[in-house]
């Protein structure tokens, strides 16, 4: 049944609107600065995701969205993942109490596979699905300088799987975290947190931190109201060492290590009577990364830096028992090759060994496998026309372990038309290449008991394709960029995404198994669909005085998914409207305010195979208090405008569950 947003939530939204209205006319008695950026600084800051070199947001030719650790603070979020619905265009979905669906410019999945995530340069990515793992990358919000997030591919620089976007989250380094920091607090679903850090200075110019943190976090409730027993708890710890070896030498170590016990309910499909088992699961997690980064500083227009990682996880749960070890080094150079050419370049070598135990549901042939993967790059940004139009032409091209040798190429061009009028367009060519459980996997999904008794049961099982092909797509892009003052600005992307060979699934000749005790319906890999999305993003920042400011975006998306891939239907539109207020010096009161619209989403026990998720409407508020500069005290509520609401609903093995209304208190000193 459709569910509507009630009355009595918009008569509140309404009464806490002219509050705010009230509050305001009593602020402009006492200005204050409110954040730390002006709209005219965070244009000019530096970001490094669109062209793999330092340059200006404001003249980065693609949609690329940058959030701060200001907006992280005031916004009230305790993980990365609910910070990137500030981002026009990203589709963000709570599955449930530890689990989220985030794409970009496409429909949405728990295992969406077009997304590439990086951490400090550090790939996050799973080649066991293509996609995140969004639970266990616990990082302390309060480290996270900023994060870039690109919508439209970034395969060029960043290689395959940076089909839909990217997203790079950038750590502060070791000298902007000098001394303490301690946050503690807990509430009705966030039960309870606490994090804390330590920096300090080593010699002359040398500086690091340490750092702990940890939540434990309630469950949700399925939509009749019983406990969906998906509690978890993860905590994580740390360091980043940051030294300049030499005035043009500078050298970056750090590392984390995490663990975590995830529950979750899970419907489980058997092989033998009853054929299906409901159990309470506790999925353990855990992990480790060490990373090293060198760079040298030849001039302002050259350098080269040299990373290099290791990563290895684990996780166990009733489905699935996997472990992977990852080591990556890459090496990039940048010069400027002449009066108009400016030159970046690097290679890359990537290797990934897994093991898996395999297990009544999940099995895959060989248990363990070594991949690797080779790659090259080269961007030249060419000036056409002195500080008016430059066009920049790059490619990577790689050699991995399932599809051979993969090209992406793109061409963008930017002209800054006048100081307050940017242009830019491309076309960009991207790949996903296939998973692990693409190629070698045997999956079971779910069982369809018989309605007789001279019949079967069904077991739906994926099944892998040896012969799987990477997904590809052709993206058009074109924006524009209005900043006619300090004070506001105005961002417009349209794009339209032109995919061919994406992956579904092709029903095979049922088998009758063990006998005849159950028949084994195959779901077999194939790249056989191609189709078309469009739409348009947009991002309105208006500081309106020195103690409000208004972030607006909105985003509209038309795709047939559905009919295609398998994959459910995205929402049509979304908004969001942040507004934070500086009360007075030592007062914030901020509020963000969301709309989704309905959508589908893929779901297995469903009779059409889909299932449809209502638009909502959301309200996050929050209340900060500084007695002294060095204690803040704030007190934040969640999804205020209903006891709570269903987001997205997992393709299969766990029933729908419903994001609750929230709130939490949080203390935070520094010294």
């Amino acid at each position: 049944m459709k569910r509507h947003i009630p009355g009595r939530a918009m008569q509140v939204f309404s009464v806490i609107l002219a509050l705010f209205f009230c509050l305001s006319g009593l602020a402009a008695a006492e200005p204050s600065a409110l954040t730390e950026f002006s709209i005219e600084e965070l244009m000019n800051i530096k970001v490094t995701s669109v062209s793999k070199k330092a340059q200006h947001l404001s003249e980065s030719a693609a949609a690329i969205y940058v959030i701060t650790d200001d907006d992280l603070r005031r916004s009230g979020v305790t993980h990365i993942v609910d910070a990137l619905r500030m981002v026009p265009g990203m589709n963000v979905a709570r599955i449930d109490s530890n689990k989220w669906a985030v794409n970009a410019r496409g429909s949405n999945s728990r295992f969406s596979d077009k997304l590439l995530v990086l951490v400090d340069g550090r790939s996050v990515y799973t080649p066991f699905f293509s996609g995140v793992y969004w639970e266990v990358q616990n990082i302390m919000l309060e480290d996270v300088e900023r994060i870039e997030v690109i919508r439209g591919p970034g395969a060029a620089l960043w290689g395959a799987n940076a089909v839909n976007g990217v997203i790079n989250i950038i750590t502060k380094s070791a000298a902007d975290t000098q001394g303490g920091f301690v946050s503690a607090g807990g509430g009705s679903y966030e039960k309870a947190f606490a994090n804390a850090r330590f920096g300090d200075q080593v010699g002359d110019n040398t500086y690091y931190r340490i750092y702990a943190t940890g939540n434990q976090r309630g469950a949700f409730k399925f939509l009749d109201g019983a406990d969906a027993h998906d509690d978890w708890d993860i905590f994580q710890g740390g360091f980043r060492l940051d030294s300049g070896l030499t005035a043009s030498d500078y050298l970056t170590v750090q590392g984390d290590l995490y663990e975590g016990d995830i529950h979750q309910r899970l419907n489980l499909p058997m092989t033998e009577a009853p054929y299906q088992s409901t159990l309470d699961d506790d999925a353990e997690v855990s992990g480790g990364n060490l990373l090293a980064r060198w760079q040298r500083t030849f001039s302002s227009t050259a350098d080269l830096a040299l990373q290099l990682y290791y990563d290895a996880n684990r996780r166990k749960e009733a489905w699935s028992d996997q472990d992977r070890d990852t080591f990556d080094i890459d090496l990039q150079h940048h010069f400027r090759a002449s009066e108009r050419n400016d030159m970046v370049w690097g290679l890359r070598y990537y290797r990934t060994q897994d093991a898996f135990n395999n297990t009544p549901i999940l099995s895959l042939d060989p248990t363990t496998r070594t991949d690797e993967l080779f790659s090259a790059f080269l961007q030249d940004e060419i000036t056409l026309i002195r500080e008016r139009v430059w066009l920049t032409l790059g490619s990577k091209i790689e050699h991995n372990d399932y599809t051979g040798y993969e090209f992406q190429p793109s061409a963008r061009l930017f002209w800054s038309a006048a100081e307050d009028h940017k242009f830019w367009g491309s076309v960009s060519r991207a790949v996903r290449t296939p998973s692990r459980i693409e190629t070698d996997g045997q999956l079971y999904n779910g069982v369809h008991l018989p309605t007789t008794h001279f019949m079967p049961p069904v077991i739906v099982g994926i099944v892998g394709n040896d012969d799987s092909d990477s997904e590809r797509l052709v993206a058009y892009e074109l924006g524009y960029r209005f900043l006619p003052n300090p004070r506001f600005s105005f961002d417009l992307s349209i794009f339209y995404n032109d995919y061919d060979g994406l992956r579904m699934v092709e029903r095979g000749a049922p088998v009758f198994m063990d006998n005849a005790a159950y028949v084994f319906q195959p779901l077999r890999f194939v790249n056989g669909f191609s189709t078309q999305t469009y739409g348009a993003e947009v991002a309105v920042a208006w500081h309106a005085t020195d103690w409000m400011r208004v972030n607006l975006s909105y985003s509209y998306l038309e795709s047939d998914f559905e009919d295609s891939v398998q994959l459910g239907k995205a929402p049509k539109n979304q908004v969001s409207l942040r507004t934070a207020f500086t009360l007075r010096e030592d007062l914030d009161l901020d509020f963000w305010l969301r709309y989704v619209d309905d959508a589908t989403t893929a779901y297995i026990d469903s009779a059409s195979g889909f299932y449809t998720l209502d638009a909502y409407l959301t309200l996050d508020l929050r209340l900060a208090w500084r007695p002294i500069d060095s204690l803040e005290l704030a007190i934040v509520g969640q999804n205020l405008l209903d006891n709570s609401h269903l987001e997205f609903v997992q393709e299969a093995y766990s029933p729908p569950s419903e994001v609750p209304s929230s709130i939490y208190g949080m203390v935070t000193y520094r010294f």
